[in-house]
């Protein structure tokens, strides 16, 4: 059952990270997240309140290693420069200050966000640093794989983790797989939350001033 929020919070030190809400993660995807892209309303909707919004991507070479021509577990899929790479159409990017794109050596793969940099070679732990964040909300795709990762990641770095429940869709290659990723963040020191808490926690807080 995800916690609920009991008081106003405070978002000037928090990030919003959307990890691979892309194309091939959706309906019609060559590696679609059942109702994957459900959670785009639900990002949407907490993306304003946040002065950093940080997207990541699989950005993989067409001989990635985690594809099944190359002894991999998976389609190709999010290959760089196409289609089912890029971010689905209705995710509002106005918010995003920073793209970090994973996955991009063909010898080596990457679930997790911070394994992965922006277009200058800085790492997802520094973009969030150099902007004096503390605490991190993680939604995106898919809840059993990278968005595991990547909460996983964010608690090793030594940040505050929310996982907003609602805001992420599982794989489930096998049944409950991604209610057992959700007890995982949870027993490794995240709150497991849903948007409607943190949205109403939010409810007559500051407007957050963008960091660029």
């Amino acid at each position: 059952m995800a916690e609920q929020a009991t008081r106003l919070r405070d978002f000037h030190d928090a990030a919003l990270i959307v990890v691979d809400v892309q194309n091939d993660f959706c309906p019609g995807g060559s590696l679609a997240v059942p109702e994957g892209d459900q959670v785009v309303p639900v990002i949407n909707k907490l993306a304003p309140l946040f002065p950093v919004v940080v997207a990541t991507q699989d950005w993989h070479p067409p001989n990635h290693c985690s594809f099944r021509a190359q002894g991999g577990p998976w389609p190709p899929h999010c290959v760089q420069g196409s289609p089912g790479a890029e971010l689905h159409p209705q995710l509002d990017r106005s918010h995003i200050v920073a793209y970090v794109k994973k996955g991009t050596r063909p010898e080596k793969d990457a679930y997790s966000g911070f394994e992965g940099t922006d277009d200058s070679g800085n790492p997802l732990a520094e973009l969030l640093r150099q902007r004096g964040i503390k605490k991190v909300y993680v939604t995106g795709l898919a809840t059993d794989y990278c968005v595991r990762a990547t909460v996983l990641d964010a608690l090793k770095e030594g940040f505050e983790v929310h996982a907003v429940a609602d805001g992420m869709r599982a794989v489930n290659v096998k049944p409950g797989d991604g209610e057992r990723a959700l007890e995982e963040m949870r027993a490794a020191g995240a709150v497991v939350e849903n948007s409607d808490a943190i949205l109403a926690a939010a409810h007559d807080a500051p407007a957050p001033t963008a960091r660029v």
